[in-house]
């Protein structure tokens, strides 16, 4: 390769990574300015922020109107990426491990809501939910909230079983293992941390869901996201900036802890 391709190798190489790192910060930009204005005295949103203040934060903690739609939000939340986990895991199992006919066409089908506009995804929940009389009840929020959660969790557990070797499993039949108990001791922790994340990516798809949400929730009962829309519309203040800050660096930690069982699972996977 000519000195002149190296050159022009390099540049373009330059372009590309500063391009993408001019990107991130565009994109992180919204999110660094949230925090200041969360800690800001005015009662309005403002930024810079003249002061400090935890005074949101404690209003946001000691309010029944933000504590309630955020524990509902977090028991739609769990249940959705516990039976997230299951379905997602049956599906990914059927379409990398079994003989299951149109493959292609069943993983299109079932990866369908997080392509589908979530307009679309809305309007369609609420209609047939209300139809069965079940608008805004807990039970059409964590069956609309798997329709959109169950996709993630077939991406990753997909991903850890295309890594893993399906003779172990065949192997532990061989030696006389049933076929559940072969799963249960062999494939599972191989593909554990696969699993986690996508729980992990199914609680934080259902918690900060706000197009479905909104159309399923009643008078009553409502999610968070439904809860900051509201005040945003009616009553611009910094709480909402509050609830942003704990939303986003939640939803770093749980990615965070994500990482590190992934490293401990996979290097006791090893060790073993």
């Amino acid at each position: 390769m000519s000195r002149f391709s190296l050159k022009r190798l390099s540049v373009s190489s330059l372009v590309a990574r500063t391009a993408g790192i001019l990107g991130i910060v565009f994109l992180l930009i919204p999110t660094v300015i949230v925090v200041p204005i969360s800690l800001g005295p005015d009662r309005y949103l403002r930024f810079p922020p003249r002061g400090f203040t935890l005074e949101w934060y404690n209003k946001l903690l000691g309010d029944q109107a933000w504590l309630q739609p955020m524990l509902f939000s977090a028991k739609i939340a769990v249940m959705v990426a516990l039976i997230a986990m299951v379905l997602g895991t049956m599906v990914a199992l059927a379409v990398t491990r079994g003989r299951l006919p149109a493959k292609k066409a069943v993983t299109m089908v079932m990866l369908a809501p997080i392509i589908a506009p979530g307009i679309v995804v809305g309007v369609a929940m609420y209609l047939m939910f209300s139809q069965m009389g079940m608008s805004g009840s807990i039970t059409a929020f964590v069956l609309a909230h798997t329709v959109l959660a169950v996709p993630y969790v077939i991406i990753t557990v997909s991903a850890a079983l295309a890594t893993s070797d399906a003779d172990l499993e065949l192997a532990a039949m061989s030696l006389g293992a049933s076929r559940f108990n072969a799963f249960r001791y062999v494939t599972l922790p191989l593909i554990m941390p696969g699993l986690i994340a996508g729980g992990v990516f199914a609680f934080i798809v259902s918690f900060d869901e706000p197009v479905v949400s909104f159309f399923l929730s009643s008078v009553h009962d409502k999610t968070l996201p439904r809860k900051i829309f509201e005040d945003l519309e009616f009553n611009v203040s910094p709480v909402v900036a509050a609830v942003s800050t704990i939303l986003t660096f939640g939803s770093i930690g749980l990615l965070g802890l994500v990482a590190v069982l992934r490293r401990g699972l996979s290097r006791g996977g090893s060790a073993a």
